[in-house]
């Protein structure tokens, strides 16, 4: 072997992938940037998600997760136009949002 051929490194064929390589995980289902938050809820609040989470899929077939729902109120209730700026307190905003709904505030 000659010395040449001793101080050469190899150089590796560099791979092209032309299809993305599948992620590890769930795959993206949002189309828009997010962020993750931890919320505190009542354990009533819970139950009441996850009950609304298996009549929807006992009525429609489709599995719906707590996230999906609280963003889906979020949203409505943004895209309402209701204007809760002058709320002072949870309560207040709850007894808001009851009213605009029609219902009783508990």
């Amino acid at each position: 072997m000659s010395l040449d051929t001793m101080n050469k490194k190899r150089v590796r064929a560099a791979t092209v992938h032309l299809i993305p390589k599948a992620g590890r995980g769930r795959p993206p289902v949002h189309q828009e940037t997010w962020s993750k938050a931890s919320v505190v809820l009542f354990d009533r609040q819970i139950v009441h998600l996850d009950s609304l989470a298996t009549d929807i899929r006992g009525k429609s077939g489709k599995v719906i997760n707590r996230a999906e729902i609280i963003r889906a109120l979020i949203d409505g209730l943004i895209e309402s136009g209701m204007d809760v700026t002058g709320s002072g307190s949870e309560a207040d905003l709850r007894a808001r949002v009851a009213r605009r709904l029609g219902t009783s505030f508990r």
